[in-house]
């Protein structure tokens, strides 16, 4: 399975009584593989799966594994947590639905690299759908260095990682200089993109392509055509965005620009986390402004 292009971890719409706006959710999905996603995450972090039930995160795979299909677009799942069982449980019932799922290293309990190995391990030999690893140390509480990061790129039925630690370290630069042959590796710190495409990165999952489609498209494209010059102009200018989106605890800003422009209802998002700041979500709508304005 090649992975190549951006993939929209789409935010879950909240309509004015707090319920699920799957309406919202459908036309937004189109709207981003409309503009050149090559396809669609749901429940990622970015969709607030930790506050829906099980009914309204089914709800939400269905809808976009639908306009997937429809589409011909590629659908990633959520999935997995720091329970190996439950974990294998949850993937198996991603058969037929999904074309891989989003695991993330065990949250919380930091195993042992050789638990996280064998926590992989495992569920590559139970799930029906290819993995891609969410490596997001600063959420799961697990640094792991290159040497575990290359044995897992390895391993039968993981086809990719989602790279999100914050920075482009000697790890990265290390595990990206010796990748098996067509193991992707997603960005997922988006501010990140642009270096990571420089190393070998195949694309992103980015929240902050909501916002900007077609020009996180563009990026890749360049990088692709060695259009370098304008791609760095460009990678700039989208880091800016980035930054600004994530500025305060995601989904919120992203949500509040979209509900500014009437993509989704309202810019609501559940407790624990909070509304976006009157400032943070002017300052992503100025960002994206400018980038609508070329250089």
């Amino acid at each position: 399975m090649e992975l190549h292009g951006i993939y929209v971890p789409l935010v879950t719409p909240f309509a004015q009584d707090g319920e699920v706006a799957l309406g919202a959710l459908e036309s937004l999905a189109r709207s981003v593989l409309a503009e050149g996603a090559a396809g669609l995450v749901a429940l990622g972090t970015t969709g607030e799966p930790a506050t829906l039930s099980p009914e309204e995160r089914r709800q939400v795979v269905e809808v976009c594994a639908r306009v997937c299909r429809e589409r011909g677009a590629r659908l990633i799942v959520g999935a997995g947590g720091s329970d190996t069982g439950r974990s294998a449980l949850a993937l198996e019932e991603l058969a037929q639905v999904a074309d891989a799922a989003l695991v993330p290293v065990p949250p919380f309990v930091r195993p042992s690299p050789g638990g996280v190995l064998a926590h992989f391990a495992h569920l590559t030999e139970h799930s029906p759908v290819p993995l891609v690893v969410y490596h997001i140390p600063y959420r799961t509480g697990q640094a792991l260095g290159a040497g575990t990061l290359r044995r897992l790129c390895r391993m039968p039925g993981i086809v990719g990682v989602k790279l999100a630690t914050g920075s482009v370290d000697e790890d990265t630069i290390e595990l990206m200089g010796d990748l098996p042959p067509d193991f992707a590796v997603l960005a997922g710190e988006d501010a990140f993109l642009a270096p990571l495409l420089a190393l070998g990165a195949t694309g992103g999952i980015l929240a902050s392509a909501h916002l900007a489609t077609a020009h996180f498209v563009e990026l890749l494209n360049d990088w692709d055509k060695g259009n370098l010059v304008h791609a760095r102009a460009l990678g700039h200018r989208l880091a800016a965005l980035a930054r600004a989106v994530f500025a305060e605890p995601n989904p919120a800003v992203v949500k509040a620009v979209l509900a500014a422009e009437g993509r989704i209802p309202t810019p609501a998002v559940r407790l624990p986390l909070l509304p976006a700041s009157q400032t943070a979500a002017a300052r992503a709508s100025a960002c994206l402004d400018a980038l609508s304005e070329g250089p």
